[in-house]
């Protein structure tokens, strides 16, 4: 599956050591191709604060319907 920068994509699995669980809504903020398709998504708290930002594979994200 493929993303853009600035989409918005809900996460697929739990990542309990970023703090983050499936379901949660993130924007892509980098699309790294080197060494292997990835996006930078940052995660954020109901305030706007950033709760984390990570590098994920393709399959552990989902488009926002």
């Amino acid at each position: 599956m493929e993303f853009s920068l600035f989409d918005v994509v809900i996460l697929n699995a739990d990542l309990p050591d970023e703090g983050l669980v499936k379901g949660m809504t993130g924007a892509i903020i980098d699309v790294y191709s080197s060494p292997s398709m990835a996006y930078e998504v940052e995660f954020c708290d109901q305030q706007g604060r950033t709760i984390a930002s990570v590098a994920l594979a393709p399959e552990q994200l989902q488009h926002k319907s």
